[in-house]
């Protein structure tokens, strides 16, 4: 983990510096975009395992960015902001973040999230590498309904159309597809998936994922047929 790449962007250089001091100290290498464009530039340049993004920035604000970002890279996305809105962390899991954390951010919070990110995501890539090697499948697809789940190529479908999931979604669909009717708790699924210990506030994280991820799976996401909410206990795929 210690040679993994992490992109800084935010338009204030006092804070890219101060990420960059903290960062590199653990042994990250750092590279630092004032804004959205060079951003993209530079993801579509170099590959990162960690993209940390600013939301209020000239031009192509966070939000915007990390969408463009999406269409070349699975690269984590942890987004920083000053914006603490429910409203604020929601559009920024829908476009394609993976966390969130408030300014002004505990330091070893900001450290142990990356690390976090990018330990699942490193994970999820090796995975990736060795399944290119392989040459027959030990199993068929995961099916519930009218989805199918590929874990060998990490796809998912509906009804036989491809779904864009990000990387924490696609993890929390198949944790609880192949725990099927296993009831989860919040906190057990943060754990899980985020694998890092359970804080105060990361039930909202696991909130937003879910509303999101419902509402890329589900035929009437007001209704979910397929991941279903145990009311005081948590969540199940049934």
């Amino acid at each position: 983990m210690e040679h993994s790449h992490i992109l800084v962007v935010d338009d204030n250089c006092e804070i890219r510096e101060i990420i960059r001091v903290l960062l590199s100290g653990e042994g990250f290498q750092i590279t630092e975009a004032a804004d959205g464009e060079t951003a993209l530039r530079l993801t579509k340049e170099k590959s990162f395992d960690l993209i940390i993004l600013d939301i209020m920035m000239p031009g192509l604000n966070g939000y915007q960015t990390c969408l463009e970002i999406r269409k070349n890279s699975n690269a984590p996305v942890l987004f920083l902001s000053a914006r603490t809105k429910e409203g604020d962390k929601t559009l920024g899991f829908s476009s394609g973040g993976d966390d969130y954390l408030a300014k002004p951010f505990s330091y070893s919070e900001l450290i142990s999230r990356s690390k976090a990110l990018i330990r699942r995501y490193q994970v999820y890539k090796g995975k990736d590498m060795m399944d290119d090697k392989k040459t027959d499948k030990t199993s068929g697809p995961f099916t519930c309904q009218h989805l199918e789940i590929d874990e060998q190529k990490e796809e998912v479908r509906s009804n036989g159309q491809l779904l864009e999931l990000t990387d924490t979604e696609y993890a929390v669909l198949l944790l609880l597809i192949k725990n099927r009717r296993q009831i989860f708790s919040a906190s057990r699924l943060y754990e899980t998936i985020w694998n890092e210990p359970y804080y105060y506030g990361a039930n909202n994280t696991v909130m937003v994922h879910i509303r999101n991820l419902r509402l890329k799976v589900e035929k009437d996401p007001k209704n979910p047929a397929i991941i279903k909410t145990v009311w005081g206990k948590g969540y199940r795929c049934d």
